[in-house]
């Protein structure tokens, strides 16, 4: 869709060069019964070269192209106005413009779920501190032994202790076992030590843009939804919501980021030479989860019981057992890891897919923005 919207921009852009060439000019344009001045020729081709910055912006997902977008309106509309009854179906398009320019700022402008994601990310790595020693072989010595072969596997030994991470993904989500796939694509930075995870994800619920934030820091948790960048979908917080965030940040750190499983907050159990057991406290919240992996070391499926599941509608969390088996090991630097995954549904006796997602980037240790 936002594609679709910057070439409309970059169209309606285009278009202004009448007004440009009738004012200079450079061409006889009949079907343009009045006159345009030189000067007016200029606010024609500032409004043309506004439009089509805008689409450029847009395209290239810069969060201000609303902005610029707003500007070219404006000096569109003063071209537009003295030329009404040749240019009045500019103010049409005009007014679509607008509309765009008014999602756009509640989308991404002060305020937006987009602008909380990023405050936010900025304020965690300003916390940022000191630069990570290096994970030995010795940090490794109380896992158990799968737990040690997944890390030597992907390649964490020898590599610096993971303060932060950040991670870009894209894939498709649905509200339930029947509900329709909903295409998204999402970003996350999660700190260590003082731990955060935050994540925001667009999403097209049929062509209607949907923007989600899952917010986990200083020992609480929340869901935001909104539609169209305006409607309320789903407000959620509390001690489950927490709960299941817990989880999640734990599920983060085994797939996204192994370095992190030496951590003091996670106790560890032997299950069998292809499974442990982990048990995860955080800011009061304790949550278990079961790590499965492969005969080459890899983790393969994470399986906890503690993560509760959304209603459809967003707003009641109920127990159910939770898994995401993972797959397509690829290398992201330095390290091996995950680059597919699955967020799974146990209940009624039976399982269903109600995420599948491809990770496209991992940073770790990312600097101050």
């Amino acid at each position: 869709m936002a594609r679709v919207f910057a070439v409309g921009l970059a169209l309606h852009g285009l278009i202004h060069l009448l007004g440009v060439a009738k004012g200079f000019g450079l061409a006889a344009l009949p079907q343009l019964t009045q006159p345009i001045s030189r000067s007016m020729g200029v606010v024609w081709l500032a409004a043309g070269l506004l439009f089509v910055a805008s689409a450029v912006a847009l395209a290239m997902s810069s969060r201000w192209w609303w902005l610029i977008a707003a500007c070219a309106f404006v000096v569109s509309m003063v071209a537009i106005v003295p030329s009404w009854s040749d240019a009045k179906a500019g103010a049409a398009v005009n007014v679509v413009v607008l509309a765009g320019v008014v999602f756009g700022a509640l989308a991404s402008g002060p305020g937006s779920l987009l602008w909380v994601y990023e405050r936010d990310v900025t304020q965690r790595l300003a916390r940022t501190g000191a630069p990570a020693a290096i994970l030995g072989d010795a940090d490794l010595a109380h896992l158990p032994v799968p737990v040690q072969r997944y890390l030597r596997t992907v390649g964490v030994v020898g590599q610096p202790r993971v303060r932060n991470f950040r991670v870009l993904m894209h894939g498709r989500i649905r509200s339930g076992r029947d509900a329709a796939w909903m295409p998204f694509t999402a970003e996350q930075h999660n700190t260590v030590g003082d731990a955060a995870r935050l994540f925001y994800m667009r999403a097209s619920m049929s062509l209607v843009p949907v923007q989600v934030l899952h917010r986990y820091a200083d020992g609480e948790a929340s869901m935001r939804v909104k539609a169209a960048a305006l409607v309320p979908v789903a407000d959620m917080s509390g001690a489950a919501m927490t709960q299941a965030e817990t989880v999640t940040l734990l599920n983060d750190m085994c797939i996204m980021a192994p370095a992190t499983l030496i951590d003091s907050a996670i106790t560890w159990e032997d299950i069998d030479a292809r499974t442990a057991r982990a048990t995860f406290t955080n800011a009061g919240h304790t949550i278990h989860a079961d790590l499965v992996f492969n005969d080459a070391g890899e983790l393969v499926d994470f399986v906890s019981d503690e993560r509760l599941k959304a209603s459809a509608d967003g707003r009641t969390l109920t127990p159910a057992r939770w898994s995401t088996p993972v797959g397509g090991y690829r290398q992201f630097g330095p390290v091996h890891l995950v680059s597919r995954g699955e967020g799974r549904w146990h209940e009624d006796g039976s399982d269903y897919a109600y995420l599948e997602l491809e990770i496209t980037g991992v940073q770790y240790n990312v600097e101050r923005q």
